[in-house]
């Protein structure tokens, strides 16, 4: 009898267990670098096959007015990361070696005080891994490790070769398997060996609930492609065949980890964020589609990207989400999903989405979002969008009427360029001065948002 008793407990427990899972589902945040808007099949691209990230599209919802919070690689990802706008704690700038009045190269990185989504992951009982790219500060004190993941696989700086280096590279370029150096003899093709280092912690970590930020490098310069993948897309002109390439290789991966995920029987149990962190970049022939302009900018293609959002029975599938969102959302999203439980005195700027996108809310997720960087700012409320940049002149757009910002409205809406300025100002007041400037300076952000400079040559003069 104490035999049968004994696989009774065991039988109950497991059964507790598999309760416990299914009441904290998996999350998984997949960032993609510098791609291009209309570059993915589920956006409208034709040239380069995506069907995994499709796929996902299909069976999810796919956002169409989603923004990031800034234009270029580092802060957008603050703001990801922290679920504010990361002007609040002045990582306003991708790092650099010019630190502001008061700071030192020593607060290059994502101010220790604020908690990650690492960290809130962690305080809702969550195993955590951060893989990918990171580029929140090249210092001990910004480490992954030490930013609430229990696991880290990446590399810290910006960018670095897909391939091995010849030689040890500096610490920034260093692949990181935690804390130890990867050999660069090791190293294959990153975007494959991230996939695989996501696919194992997968299977490692099934029988508990785990968060997942999958960063991925692709499709960020250097481009580095597979050869046999190059050859694929002889027919494309040349400047776009490594960049198919590597999209080929990226959504191969993606594929994989849903794969992955059902052959662990955790693909109706995985909250998945899809997400790219600004737009097409002005060196790797990324196409922003019909949105104007490039990473750096504040044209909608430097800041409105392609976001997906797939959880079978939470997250409606096949459904096209019109209404503003903006990568704030990730955050609050993933938490409420986990169990909902912050940090001590934290409040997100940004909403859990479900709600909005399951129909419970009808209102929209957020009326008006902004943006800074240096002498360059932006506000859209509804429909309508100001930029404002140094002394260049104000622009207004209607992106209901004019999605690639042709025609600049502002002298006949004075009024609407005087709201929406006074609500720029007042977000301004709440928000910290920059801890550091840019590499670029500002030349390059006045020049970028002249009415007379459309196009990736054009834009190419100032990065």
């Amino acid at each position: 009898m104490g035999k049968y008793c004994t696989l009774l407990i065991l039988f109950l427990l497991s059964v507790g267990k598999t309760d416990a899972q299914t009441a904290k589902p998996n999350v998984i945040v997949i960032v993609v670098d510098d791609a291009g808007y209309a570059d993915f099949g589920c956006y409208g691209g034709k040239e380069i096959p995506t069907p995994n990230i499709d796929l996902l599209a299909k069976n999810g919802t796919l956002f169409t007015n989603a923004y990031v919070t800034a234009s270029v690689c580092a802060p957008s990802r603050a703001g990801l990361l922290t679920g504010l706008y990361q002007q609040r704690f002045g990582f306003e700038h991708n790092t650099s070696a010019k630190p502001a009045p008061g700071y030192t190269m020593k607060d290059m990185g994502m101010d220790v005080k604020i908690p990650t989504i690492g960290n809130q992951m962690k305080a809702n009982g969550y195993k955590t891994i951060a893989i990918g790219k990171w580029h929140q500060g090249d210092e001990e004190p910004y480490f992954p490790l030490n930013r609430g993941f229990d696991e880290f696989y990446g590399f810290v700086g910006g960018h670095r070769n897909f391939f091995g280096y010849d030689k040890t590279p500096a610490r920034e370029f260093t692949l990181f398997d935690n804390r130890k150096a990867v050999p660069e003899s090791e190293v294959t093709y990153l975007t494959d060996m991230f996939t695989a280092k996501a696919t194992n912690f997968i299977q490692q970590n099934k029988a508990h609930p785990f968060f997942m930020y999958l960063a991925y490098n692709a499709v960020h310069v250097p481009m580095n492609a597979k050869k046999e993948l190059v050859q694929r897309f002889s027919h494309l002109p040349e400047g776009r065949r490594a960049y198919a390439a590597m999209m080929t290789s990226l959504d191969d991966g993606i594929g994989k980890l849903m794969q992955t995920l059902k052959e662990q029987h955790l693909e109706q149990h995985t909250l998945i964020c899809f997400i790219n962190d600004n737009g097409a970049a002005t060196g790797n022939y990324a196409d922003n589609g019909p949105l104007r302009g490039l990473k750096g900018s504040k044209w909608e293609g430097g800041i409105r990207v392609a976001f997906v959002m797939n959880w079978p029975g939470k997250v409606p599938a096949g459904l096209t989400y019109d209404n503003m969102v903006s990568s704030l959302d990730i955050l609050p999203t993933a938490v409420t999903a986990a169990g909902g439980k912050y940090t001590p005195n934290f409040k997100a700027d940004g909403k859990n989405l479900i709600p909005f996108i399951n129909g419970g809310n009808q209102k929209p997720p957020h009326d008006i979002l902004f943006w800074r960087r240096g002498v360059a700012a932006a506000v859209r409320q509804g429909d309508w969008k100001l930029i404002r940049v140094a002394d260049n002149p104000i622009l207004l757009f209607n992106l209901k009427t004019d999605i690639s910002e042709t025609t600049n409205l502002a002298s006949k809406n004075p009024q609407k360029v005087k709201a929406l300025l006074h609500e720029l100002q007042q977000w301004e007041k709440k928000m910290d001065q920059p801890h550091w400037f840019s590499d670029y300076g500002d030349t390059n952000q006045i020049m970028k948002h002249k009415m007379e400079v459309v196009g990736r040559e054009m834009e190419k003069k100032y990065p």
